[in-house]
């Protein structure tokens, strides 16, 4: 039989040997304490001749043939147990406990052993209390030796057990102590606390400092170990995030001023050297740990801590749900497919031609002479000439047809009946032809808002280490969370803390803003409970917007025709719209609020710009015929400054930046004049504290010209867009003469830097 040997097999047979030989010096007379150890490992799941191999080798350090004599009949014991269990394919028992007090009986009857003068009981009895003591220690290390190999950096570790592997530690702890001294435990506990500290960055570092330093603490019979490891902890947890360096910086100094306090600079020169290099060695050592291992080793704890069930439940169900938009966003793909259509040449005139021919021309004696003159091409002229006008007379008739036909008036009479019914027919065709470019459109907007959904939700929530940094920066400043969840990026990168409820939300903002480098302000408090509560942070945009109106019905009038909308999409867009309904009164204004309703609803579900346009305005001219509305739209991002302007038969919008004044202006015809708008659409850039300003056109007219209100505006210098809005109302109504001649409405808006 061959025997595979990997590295990570010999490493693990290499600690257990060594931590086998540790063991038996933690008693003073160097018991074969490493029973324990033997007993765990056979039971799980260790080669039994390798590991009784290790165990009697490391019955040595007891220096007496009758130890090692003992130490293999323990070891030949668990052997032929172990190989038993193996033969018969069974796994043992709760009858390991008395396993565990038969395997003592060598040790109680051939280990050498005198007893100790503090007990006035003979040696055989204090034998029998040590045996009863190996046996409760074997079933303890079994137990923390499983936690160890089986659910240690996989999951939560119940209480129990860490209780058993901090037992374990501090039995061989004691053993590292006694047999290579206190500078090289000191070596080894300060690296793994100064490693702790750098992975951990939390609070929890501190306990493990103090497991770490019992073995000491039991060896001198002083607390000062316990007291000096967690001082020395809590110094590297202040600056662990500031990085590896600045820990170990901060963990050697404090250690050379215990030293001095110790009376340790007192001593030898070697004495000295040796206990600042069992500082300063550790501290070298963890800061040329490759970044990359730490990274690696952060994250396995920081998904050892979590409770990682709810968050993979949740990115099951967010999978899911993207999965499922985005199959009903293929199914709006596919209806879109089914209402589009492809243009198909125009064949009305031939076949008007072609019916004109059967009624009219079969019967008539000229026909053989009309053939050869190709008054075919004449009469298309003469269709073409009625499909333009909607009828034709005598006028119209091409002078070789006027002159071959010997019936045009019964010719004209029955063009002008077939136009009619063309007309007709051509109407239900131009609205059934829209119907569906309407619904084509819009299962393309809501397809293309089912897919952005569907890539959104199918982004899963991963651990982050920065949750770390949040919690413990929190917790300085007296805020326990129980909880931290961060998530997104960019602008959607959000943090959800569990907290009391009476915890101030904007001190909470600033804490996560500070510890995360990501300025955040509070968006919701959830109530959780009657004393908890969570606060949800987003990232805050880099710009706010301040709003001003002024407006002033036509005289005679009792409602305006021009509408206004100020509208926050989510917390990083907002749209401002002007609307101006065609006239003015109740049916104006009619005409404004259906039409920036229609534009608010489909803006608020993302729907995209094109398909928002064209769908409002085949909408409004499906509507009414008549009533027709002149649009300013603005589309800004809180984050960047640019605005997406929309002008539709509206006049000149303005931007004012300091002592700039840009233009914004548009061509197209108003929303509901035509079947298909084609919008005037511009994009700026916003800067702090610049205007935008929107003006209907009873506003723009008193002005005479843009001439004279871009000279006008230039002169102003507003402070803020209210102040702005009615000073320019003012002035179109002074030039007025305080009379309103139409409706007249200003809006303005003005970008500041967020707070």
């Amino acid at each position: 039989m061959k025997i595979r040997v990997t590295w990570r097999g010999a490493l693990k047979y290499a600690l257990l040997f060594l931590s086998m030989a540790l063991l038996n010096y933690a008693l003073p007379m160097r018991e074969p304490l490493a029973v324990a150890l033997l007993f765990a490992a056979v039971w799980n799941g260790f080669d039994p001749f390798l590991a009784g191999a290790g165990y009697v080798a490391a019955s040595a350090v007891s220096l007496s043939l009758y130890a090692t004599l003992s130490a293999a009949l323990q070891a030949c014991f668990l052997l032929a147990a172990a190989c038993v269990y193996r033969r018969l394919r069974r796994t043992a028992g709760y009858e390991r406990a008395l396993y565990a007090l038969l395997v003592q009986l060598p040790f109680l009857f051939l280990f050498p052993h005198g007893g100790y003068a503090l007990f006035p009981f003979p040696a055989i009895y204090q034998k029998a209390v040590l045996s009863l003591l190996f046996a409760l220690a074997c079933l303890l290390f079994e137990n923390g030796l499983s936690a160890l190999l089986r659910r240690a950096l996989k999951c939560r570790l119940a209480a129990g057990e860490t209780a058993e592997i901090a037992a374990m530690w501090l039995l061989l702890g004691l053993g590292y102590d006694r047999a290579l001294g206190q500078t090289a435990f000191c070596a080894l506990t300060l690296f793994l606390l100064l490693l702790a500290c750098v992975l951990l960055k939390n609070a929890s570092a501190v306990p493990f400092a103090a497991v770490l330093s019992l073995p000491l603490c039991l060896a001198r019979a002083s607390a000062l170990p316990l007291a000096a490891y967690t001082a020395l902890s809590g110094v590297c947890l202040l600056f662990a995030p500031y990085g590896k360096i600045a820990a170990s910086i901060a963990l050697f100094l404090p250690f050379a001023g215990m030293s001095a306090l110790a009376g340790t600079f007192s001593a030898g020169a070697w004495e000295i050297a040796f206990t600042l290099l069992s500082c300063a060695l550790p501290c070298l050592a963890v800061c040329l740990l490759p970044e990359r291992l730490l990274a690696k080793l952060r994250k396995s704890l920081l998904f050892y801590r979590e409770r990682t069930l709810p968050r993979v439940a949740i990115n099951r169900n967010r999978r899911a749900v993207g999965e499922q938009l985005y199959e009903v966003s293929s199914l709006f793909r596919e209806i879109e497919a089914a209402f589009d259509f492809k243009e198909e040449p125009d064949r009305a005139g031939e076949q008007l031609r072609d019916k004109l021919v059967r009624t009219l021309c079969m019967g008539c004696e000229n026909r053989r002479k009309c053939t050869e003159a190709h008054v075919e091409e004449s009469m298309d002229k003469l269709i073409a000439v009625g499909k333009a006008k909607g009828r034709v007379n005598l006028i119209d008739l091409p002078t070789d047809l006027s002159s071959l036909c010997t019936n045009s008036a019964g010719l004209l009479f029955a063009l002008n009946r077939q136009l009619a019914e063309y007309r007709r027919y051509a109407s239900e065709l131009e609205a059934a032809r829209e119907g569906r470019k309407l619904l084509a459109e819009q299962a393309h907007g809501v397809s293309e808002i089912l897919r952005e959904i569907a890539l959104e939700q199918s982004e899963e929530f991963s651990f982050s280490d920065e949750e770390n940094l949040l919690s413990l920066a929190l917790a300085r400043e007296g805020y326990l969370s129980t909880e931290v969840f961060l998530y997104g990026e960019g602008a959607a990168f959000t943090a959800s803390v569990t907290l009391e409820s009476k915890a101030s939300g904007k001190r909470i903002a600033e804490l996560a803003s500070e510890a995360l480098r990501v300025p955040l302000a509070l968006s919701e408090k959830l109530p959780l409970l009657s004393d908890r509560a969570c606060f949800i942070l987003r990232r805050k945009p880099n710009f706010d917007a301040a709003f001003g109106v002024a407006s002033r019905v036509k005289e005679g009038e009792t409602a305006s025709g021009d509408t206004h909308s100020i509208l926050r999409i989510d917390e990083r867009r907002f749209i401002v719209a002007l609307s101006d309904g065609m006239g003015s009164g109740e049916e104006a204004r009619s005409v404004s609020d259906r039409t920036l309703s229609l534009l608010e609803s489909f803006y608020k579900a993302k729907m995209p710009s094109e398909t928002v346009l064209g769908t409002v305005n085949r909408l409004i001219a499906f509507s009414s015929e008549e009533t027709f509305s002149c649009l300013d739209l603005a589309a800004v991002d809180l984050d960047t400054g640019v605005a997406d302007v929309v002008k539709i038969g509206s006049p000149v919008g303005f931007v004012l930046s300091g002592e700039t004044l840009q233009v914004l202006e548009g061509a197209s015809l108003p929303i509901g004049a035509l079947e298909a708008v084609h919008p005037a659409t511009l994009r700026v850039e916003l800067k702090e504290n610049d205007f935008l300003l929107f003006m209907s056109d009873g506003v723009t007219s008193a002005f005479g010209s843009s001439s004279d209100l871009c000279a006008y505006l230039s002169r102003l210098h507003p402070l803020n867009p209210q102040a702005l809005a009615e000073e320019v109302l003012k002035s179109a109504l002074e030039r007025y003469a305080q009379h309103a001649e139409d409706d007249m409405t200003v809006l303005a808006v003005k970008l500041t830097k967020a707070a």
